[in-house]
């Protein structure tokens, strides 16, 4: 059994050194120095070298695991162990100059998020958790909100940026909550969506079009915080994020059952 919170320290330091160098490329970046992988999909040097450093910062702290990595800077494959990193969620809005956007740090155990870390390095909010040790900010411990109806509710969500397959339904869904709830929020980071529901900011957050670097560290954060994290089919395990919502337990099955009516037709 490994020592997660010793573990998770670590993390955490390591995404605030990471962090330093994203703080100061930030202040005079330019949009020019700006790559497209995909279809509004964007990626900078920032990414890459974020990467890069977290590689070997990880690799050295935990030395038997792999790697899944959005810039595909490892290639060392995931056994037992694997770290499942987002370099910097938020590209978009990092190469615009806005906030917030985050360094995602997810720790797998067979395939199970136990240890997760994500730092807001637009600016100075760390959250960190693991399995059965709770979720903290800044140390401090969180919890999802006691909120009962989604009527009460403030809800989060992405925007699909290459994925449009679904977009008709995705529109329908948001002109449905804009109506009943309290509002629907898009800050342009999934992690730090989920790391939101995490400490009550928001009550439930859904996507679809998301990869498992955008969510890992999150579940394990929104999990040991009281929250609930699946697919749209109700599916926790191995969720690759290619549909997800998370939510405080109090409003999960009405939320899911809401979002499905609209999702999954």
């Amino acid at each position: 059994m490994k020592d997660l919170k010793t573990i998770v320290n670590k993390v955490a330091e390591i995404a605030l050194e990471t962090g330093k160098f994203i703080k100061q490329e930030a202040k005079g970046f330019d949009i020019s120095r700006t790559e497209t992988k995909g279809l509004h999909d964007l990626v900078s040097y920032v990414d890459k070298k974020s990467e890069e450093m977290l590689v070997q910062k990880l690799g050295l702290t935990l030395p038997e695991a792999g790697f899944i990595t959005e810039e595909g800077t490892s290639s060392k494959k995931c056994g037992k162990y694997c770290w499942v990193i987002d370099p910097l969620d938020g590209t978009t809005n990092f190469v615009h100059g806005l906030p917030p956007y985050a360094i995602s740090i997810g720790l797998l155990e067979d395939d199970e998020p136990v240890a997760g870390v994500v730092y807001e390095a637009s600016g100075s909010e760390i959250f960190t958790a693991w399995k059965n040790g709770g979720a903290w900010l800044n140390g401090k411990a969180i919890h999802v909100s006691d909120t009962t109806k989604l009527s009460d509710s403030l809800i989060a969500t992405g925007f699909p940026y290459n994925d449009f397959g679904r977009l008709d339904e995705f529109l329908e869904s948001l002109k449905h909550f804009s109506k009943t709830t309290h509002g629907i929020r898009r800050l342009g980071s999934a992690a730090i969506d989920m790391a939101y529901v995490a400490c009550g900011r928001f009550e439930t957050f859904y996507e679809y079009g998301l990869n498992p670097w955008d969510i890992a560290a999150a579940t394990i954060i929104v999990r040991e915080a009281g929250g609930k994290v699946s697919d749209f089919r109700g599916n926790e395990k191995n969720l690759s994020g290619s549909d997800i919502i998370a939510s405080n337990n109090l409003l999960y099955s009405e939320f899911l059952e809401t979002v499905n009516k609209f999702m999954n037709r």
